[in-house]
């Protein structure tokens, strides 16, 4: 079996190491560089707390692959499962947090919930408004940067190849199998996932299958460092969409934040950026889950091209239109957790036609039906 993946994200990465590992032949298209987009700009949150509930056993699954993560990859990509606190700041938050961590519990997501005399006895650097907090203990963070090209080494020594700087322009049924034209020539394959982030909505639209996706830039920030004091990954629980910022201390000392407003992309050439004023906004907010970095000097802001569909949530799973072709891209901002999760689903789905962890809910069927 031949296998081509388009796209070099984290999704399609991971998805390439454990297709290799099942002995499938792969081959990785990217149209620039490993983890240079979506997966580049990523916070690195390993979050389960907050999901879309259907969702959770295809989070556990990732999360379970992310502690075997060094071992997997033969490199260290800075996993840490320094758990993950969400603050709560009024009353309709901590309800709904409260309902969330009854909701997930039959999921299989314990999270421990904190008062405001718990929160500040094991979290005394915490904002003085906060009313509680929810605790994720086994959730983390990893290093954006290093993993999707971890993973692209990793399956490159089993036998994959990758390719870097060649952009797919489209994919079309030829002689009883798939080809895969890309500026360096045309690749017969049996079989291509689609993992092209925010580009995998023209690749699918081109097979007849329109999805509603909007391109978007995280507007992503660092701090200079600072004594390491704060262990866990730290997030605001609202419904104001403005208030959700987040951060986590890595282990040199810098604060790297992100969350609230997002920026347009245009695809072509999908450069992201970052507007000043959205990191004015984000300080406040990072003030108020910890006042002691109020002052702290901001030395650095980047951005990067991500996909987010209509409903915010993934596309994956194979096509209604096209026999051989599978998607998995449209993470919304908050796939970075999913990622080898979703490598792992869709290499056992691609090599053996089912998979046993559900992902009906995000069939690209969806909006078909809409």
């Amino acid at each position: 079996m031949r296998v081509v993946i388009v796209g070099g994200g984290l999704m399609g990465a991971a998805a390439a190491f454990f297709l290799a590992r099942r002995g499938v032949a792969v081959t990785l298209l990217e149209r620039g560089r490993v983890g240079h987009a979506a997966t580049n700009a990523s916070f690195g949150n390993i979050r389960r707390q907050g999901r879309y509930l259907p969702q959770m056993p295809l989070a556990h699954r990732s999360r379970a692959l992310w502690g075997e993560a060094a071992g997997l990859l033969g490199e260290d990509v800075e996993f840490r499962a320094t758990g993950h606190v969400r603050l709560a700041f009024d009353a309709e938050a901590m309800a709904d947090m409260e309902a969330f961590a009854r909701d997930a519990e039959p999921f299989g997501l314990s999270l421990e919930l904190l008062g405001p005399n718990e929160l500040r006895s094991r979290f005394p650097w915490a904002g003085p408004a906060a009313i509680g907090a929810s605790l994720s203990p086994e959730d983390g963070s990893a290093n954006p940067r290093l993993v999707a090209p971890a993973f692209a080494r990793a399956a490159a020594r089993l036998g994959a190849e990758v390719v870097e700087e060649s952009e797919v322009m489209a994919i079309r049924k030829d002689d009883g199998g798939l080809a895969v034209e890309t500026a360096r020539g045309t690749v017969a394959t049996d079989a291509v996932l689609n993992a092209a982030g925010a580009w995998g909505a023209r690749l699918a639209e081109a097979v007849g299958e329109p999805v509603p996706l909007e391109a978007c830039g995280p507007q992503m920030g660092v701090t200079e460092p600072l004594p390491h004091r704060i262990l866990p990954v730290v997030g605001i629980w609202s419904r104001v969409k403005a208030e959700g910022v987040y951060f986590r201390q890595v282990e040199r000392g810098n604060i790297v934040f992100g969350g609230g407003n997002r920026e347009a992309v245009a695809l072509d050439p999908g450069h992201a950026t970052v507007d000043p004023a959205n990191t004015l906004a984000q300080l406040p907010q990072l003030a108020r889950l910890c006042p002691a970095i109020a002052k702290v000097q901001v030395i650095r802001t980047w951005s990067g091209c991500e996909g987010y569909t209509g409903d915010m949530l993934p596309v994956m799973g194979p096509s209604r239109t096209t026999p051989g072709l599978f998607h998995a891209f449209g993470f919304c901002g908050h796939g970075f957790q999913l990622g080898p999760g979703v490598g792992d689903v869709m290499a056992e789905l691609i090599a053996t036609g089912r998979t046993e962890t559900p992902i009906e809910p995000f069939s690209i069927a969806r909006f078909a039906a809409a």
